[in-house]
């Protein structure tokens, strides 16, 4: 799958330089209270980025796009915010959050 023009970003998220777990956490504060719909696009130069953020989006329930082609030096990523995101640990995106009791 590869982002298309139209999923033009609504946030872009600069993760250069920045391991998955580091730009997890940027990039799960940057889209706090972002609206659903909302495409993301994420600069990530960590080689594990193509693995790690489809899997995040599988487990939180936002949508992975894919690769955004054409015209930067550094890989971009995209994504769209879901309506009912499944809640991560502000602490550790990585992992779902604990259940309200």
């Amino acid at each position: 799958m590869t982002a298309t023009p139209s999923h033009t970003a609504d946030i872009t998220v600069d993760g250069t330089g920045l391991l998955c777990v580091t730009l997890l956490l940027r990039l799960r504060r940057q889209i706090d209270g972002a609206a659903p719909g909302t495409v993301v696009h994420i600069i990530a130069t960590d080689p594990a980025a193509p693995l790690d953020l489809p899997a995040w989006c599988h487990m939180t329930g936002h949508t992975y796009l894919g690769p955004v082609p054409g015209g930067t030096d550094r890989p971009v990523y995209a994504l769209r915010l879901a309506a009912a995101a499944r809640p991560t640990r502000p602490d550790a995106p990585w992992h779902p959050a604990a259940p309200a009791s």
